[in-house]
């Protein structure tokens, strides 16, 4: 049970009390972990915060920021099990799930609403320095996801930031794959799901139950491979392909770049054209036109 419920004991911490093993960054209203079983090259959780009253300004003289972990912002909030929530956010049982937090009756639509922008608005920022590290490290730039899981494994709700591979130890099982599987209908990008607050009420009513009968019968489906679409009998097998599909994708950026430069270094060795010093016939320049001559 405690491993399920881990993410609401980070939720509930003060960020000064996570080692920097654990956490990557934060602002006033989320923050953001590694995943602790990471299903690609780059993965991450975000969260939100657990808002409760802010502390005294003695409490605040007694506890400082560790210097390894990145904020968003200069505060903090301090955050305790015992703590209560403060009237105008969500409190940690309405935080226990995404479906919670859209049916509950304690907060409304533009609080729910209000929660999810913070996530992504963190995701965000996470997302860039994935990217930039990418660079870094790999040499190019590929897709990264946001999104939640339909029907998630652990309490508290959170947002997956993770690199669009699945190349990772750590994916072992069909349903791990299919989790984040971009086109399944499980992994639920950020995006689409603050498009329910468009949409009609009653499609909003429908959308969030989220039925975790609907959604978890989607993990059991074949091994389709999110790049091409072919069926792979195994996770091994699928695996070493996936693994294939990034190479490819690496050495096609590589040969972007190659191409790139070629015509960089083409452009630089060609000679500039000088009309002054044109010869050629039809130059219409003053300095080739033959003087009149008097005919009388």
């Amino acid at each position: 049970m405690a491993n399920l419920t881990i993410l609401r004991t980070y939720a509930l911490k003060n960020v000064t009390e996570l080692p920097t093993s654990v956490l990557f960054s934060h602002s006033d209203k989320a923050m953001t972990i590694y995943d602790a079983y990471p299903k690609s090259i780059f993965h991450f959780l975000v969260l939100p915060r657990v808002v409760s009253p802010p502390p005294s300004k003695k409490e605040n003289q007694s506890t400082g920021e560790d210097p390894g972990v990145k904020s968003s912002t200069s505060q903090t909030v301090a955050t305790t099990e015992s703590a209560p929530a403060s009237p105008s956010s969500p409190s940690v049982a309405d935080l226990s799930s995404l479906r919670t937090l859209l049916n509950s009756r304690n907060v409304s639509k533009e609080q729910a609403k209000e929660v999810i922008v913070s996530l992504k608005d963190e995701a965000l920022r996470v997302k860039a320095e994935i990217e930039q590290e990418m660079e870094k490290r790999y040499g190019f730039v590929w897709d990264v996801w946001i999104g939640f899981h339909a029907s998630p494994s652990q309490e508290h709700v959170h947002l997956h930031v993770l690199s669009g591979d699945l190349c990772s130890e750590r994916m072992k099982k069909k349903k791990h794959y299919n989790s984040f599987r971009p086109k399944l209908g499980f992994f639920l990008h950020v995006h689409e799901v603050l498009s329910w607050f468009d949409a009609e009420p009653s499609y909003y009513k429908d959308i969030t139950r989220l039925s975790s009968s609907k959604y978890e019968a989607l993990l059991k489906e074949p091994l389709s491979c999110f790049h091409c679409n072919s069926i792979e009998k195994n996770m091994p097998t699928l695996k070493a392909h996936l693994q294939k599909e990034w190479e490819k994708l690496r050495v096609r950026a590589e040969n972007t770049k190659k191409r790139k430069l070629d015509l960089s270094d083409k452009a630089l060795r060609q000679p500039s054209s000088n009309p002054a010093n044109t010869t050629e016939e039809g130059d219409a320049s003053p300095a080739h036109k033959k003087p009149k001559t008097d005919s009388s």
